[in-house]
């Protein structure tokens, strides 16, 4: 059967930003001749008083309450023209702190409210008699929450953007429960679900559907365990008629996959309880039973590790394959599940990116280590061979790196999903590791960078450049121009996380820079937006006419909506601008949907050509979308660096080698990076 596809209802009445402040815009004090211009009240000294009053707006509208000059403060009640009545706690002017609103249809929110949004803990009931409780967000469904639907269905656990996601438990009105995690709003990833009748599936889901590992157990005995594809039996598994017993090594090996959270284990989930929204703090409950698991000591270095032989012909335990026999080997495999949920990549995508039927894509390594990346072919993942020394220099670290990715959230340090090794029968054993993928995105990107701070050959002359190519420090002929406050959140989280490799004694680490080149400096005179250090920035309400400009960036008001383009490289929060009034923005370009703007993804800038370094393929001046992390973070400057630098250093400047220690490499490369994203001039911002 399908899985429950929890379709939120919109938020009836939901004011938009030019909305929230339009009505309140009218507002005018006859008696002092003060007038609210979006929200800023201009008044004497009279009217900045404490007052109870009524404000009539020539609208229709009114307000009967509290007031700071002409301005809503505290208790106060709003009646629109329409119908829809507010009463609550008011601050500067929009509902803020606890209330209730009615629309005309009967539906009504009483809970808390921030900034003119519904926001925080609320129940709301709409007149369709569907019933919600628990955290919003902005409008919207955000955190554990307890609804109940029209025809009887029941949902409470996690919601995100309005939608369930995450650890929860549905109950259909004919019996049928579900125990597991959501993905937009359907079963995805691991959970159990048991029909009416008794029968229980528990294992692996994808859009609503059984779909990897998993186990099928009738009401009257007997059970299946083997893979699904898209609710199907594949065929690959094995039949347990009612009276058997499960061979020992497949009891082991699916109590072993229990518990490392491969499998959902149905002994824990008849006793978790999901607390209604109604009854408990939603903003510190956690879901029983489906909690993040927290990772111990005992779960890093390299002892904590799990094996499994992979004959070709398959076993009770593993599927068939065309390869030959081969051992599978899972490093520290509860510390990269835990990343893998802190980085929000779903379980069953992950598994279904690596091990899917889709061929892994071969790429050209850019460096000297000798490495052989792989591109999985939804571009989301990147796969890199390691060897042992590497392998064993993230093993030591690990600790250290997962408490730092966990501190920082804006982190821009490679984001590690899996260690792996595969030994085959008759053959060498390789070591890979499985990172995300910086330049997953649908934007083009025309050229690559991989940055040291070094000059001693870093440069790629000769060669016949192309969009695939990965230039270096000596390539790079433009600078970039961020908006100030953007620069300094860049620049400051690079400082922490050299910092943090420098105490790693971690150097010849790189900044991965990938520019998607947008509008030529010419077409700006074209261009009717504001200027702002180099951005555009326009209002929420002129959004429609967008697409009447050339190619240039523009920045508007932070979307709500399905429209914003989320990777799965994003991680961290998104990052205000105070060329749009220091409001979280997203990136608009025409033809494409909200890109939505965090630190190192989908930034803009301008780019200009540095004097001097001139480049035939591109214009002096171009609007750019930058694209950025730090990459190949696992060289530790042991003896053979250290003879190195000393052998350098004879032929060389000391200065220009990628060989030093990690605390001048941290310096040096912290200062070559300031040069990249040079600091705003009045010049340029005019």
């Amino acid at each position: 059967m399908s899985g429950p596809v929890a379709t939120v209802c919109n938020v009836e009445g939901g004011l938009s930003r030019a909305e929230r402040t339009k009505s309140l815009d009218l507002i005018t004090d006859k008696e002092n001749g003060s007038i609210l211009t979006n929200g800023d009240a201009i008044h004497s000294s009279e009217a900045a008083r404490f007052r109870v009053g009524e404000l009539l707006l020539p609208n229709g509208d009114a307000y009967s309450g509290s007031l700071l000059g002409n301005v809503p403060e505290g208790q106060g009640k709003y009646v629109w023209q329409g119908g829809c009545v507010y009463e609550g706690e008011w601050r500067r002017g929009m509902r803020h702190g606890t209330g209730k609103i009615r629309w005309p249809s009967g539906t009504f929110y009483d809970g808390e409210f921030s900034g003119g949004y519904m926001h925080g803990t609320g129940t709301y009931i709409a007149s369709n008699k569907l019933t919600y409780k628990g955290r919003w967000k902005l409008n919207l469904k955000h955190g554990l929450g307890y609804q109940v639907y029209p025809n009887g269905d029941v949902f409470e656990g996690s919601w995100i953007q309005g939608t369930p996601e995450g650890p929860g438990k549905y109950t259909w009105a004919n019996g049928n429960v579900y125990l597991g995690n959501m993905k937009g709003g359907k079963m995805s990833g691991k959970g159990t679900l048991t029909w009416r009748n008794g029968d229980s599936f528990e294992g692996s889901w994808l859009n609503g559907m059984m779909h990897g590992f998993g186990i099928y157990t009738w009401s009257g005995g007997g059970c299946y365990v083997g893979t699904w594809t898209r609710g199907l039996k594949d065929g690959k598994g094995t039949y347990y008629p009612n009276g058997s017993r499960l061979p020992a090594s497949q009891e082991v090996y699916l109590n072993a996959l229990r518990k490392r959270g491969l499998l959902p284990d149905m002994r824990k989930q008849n006793h978790a309880h999901i607390h209604h929204a109604s009854s408990v703090d939603m903003g510190s409950v956690k879901v029983a039973g489906n909690r993040r698991r927290e990772v111990r000591a005992s779960d890093f270095g390299p002892r904590a590790s799990f094996w499994m032989n992979f004959p070709k012909e398959g076993s009770q335990l593993t599927p068939p394959h065309q390869s030959e026999d081969f051992k599978w080997k899972d490093y520290c495999p509860m510390v990269f599940r835990n990343l893998r949920e802190m980085f929000k990549i779903d379980a069953a995508d992950y598994m279904m990116s690596i091990c899917g039927n889709d061929a892994l894509r071969e790429l050209s390594s850019p460096g000297k280590s000798g490495s052989i990346f792989f591109l999985s072919q939804d571009d989301r993942f990147m796969i890199k061979t390691l060897r042992k020394s590497e392998v064993k220099v993230l093993l030591r670290m690990l600790p250290n790196y997962h408490h730092h990715v966990r501190t920082y959230e804006n982190t821009l340090i490679t984001k590690f999903f899996g260690l792996h090794r595969i030994k085959p029968s008759s053959g060498q054993k390789f070591r890979f590791v499985v990172m995300g993928n910086m330049f997953c995105t649908e934007l083009r990107i025309h050229r690559r960078f991989d940055l040291k701070g070094s000059s001693l050959g870093r440069s790629s002359d000769n060669i016949e450049i192309d969009e695939n190519t990965t230039l270096k420090d000596l390539d790079l002929n433009y600078c970039f121009y961020l908006e100030p406050s953007w620069r300094e959140a860049l620049l400051r989280q690079i400082e922490t996380d050299s910092k943090f490799l420098e105490g790693q004694h971690i150097m010849d680490y790189s900044l991965l820079l990938g520019v998607h080149y947008r509008a030529p400096q010419h077409l700006r005179s074209l261009m009717s937006y504001n200027r702002a250090d180099g951005l555009g920035s326009v209002a929420e309400e002129e959004e429609d006419e967008i697409s009447n400009y050339p190619q240039g960036l523009v920045l508007v008001p932070r979307g709500t909506d399905d429209s914003v383009v989320v990777g799965p490289h994003i991680r961290g929060r998104r990052l205000r601008a105070s060329a749009a009034g220091d409001e979280e923005v997203d990136l608009l370009l025409p033809g494409t949907a909200r890109l939505q703007i965090q630190l190192g993804v989908n930034m803009p800038a301008r780019a200009e050509q540095i004097p001097g370094k001139e480049e035939n393929t591109f214009h002096e001046a171009y609007d750019v979308v930058l694209y950025l992390g730090i990459i190949d973070i696992l060289q530790e400057y042991n003896m053979t660096k250290k003879i190195e630098h000393a052998y350098k250093s004879i032929q060389f400047d000391s200065v220009s080698i990628s060989a030093v220690d990690p605390t001048y490499y941290s310096q040096r490369f912290l200062e070559f990076i300031q040069k990249v994203f040079p600091p705003n001039s009045n010049s340029i911002a005019s």
